[in-house]
């Protein structure tokens, strides 16, 4: 099977004129929510990790 650098190129533009590219206000609408979920995770990791030091700290009687 011979390999045509011309071919691949012609289907590889076809390919990307199939993708459905999203629209500008989507992609603020989808970074503004990556941004919250991140802070959520944050604060909830955050507040997850001060219970279990405490719990530790409190079994062990580590100060």
């Amino acid at each position: 099977m011979a390999f045509s650098p011309f071919k691949f190129l012609q289907e590889v533009r076809s390919e990307t004129a199939k993708v459905t590219w999203p629209t500008r206000r989507e992609t603020t609408i989808t970074t503004i929510m990556v941004f919250v979920m991140v802070t959520l995770a944050s604060i909830f990791f955050f507040f997850s990790d001060m219970v279990i030091r405490y719990l530790v700290t409190f079994l062990l009687g580590v100060r």
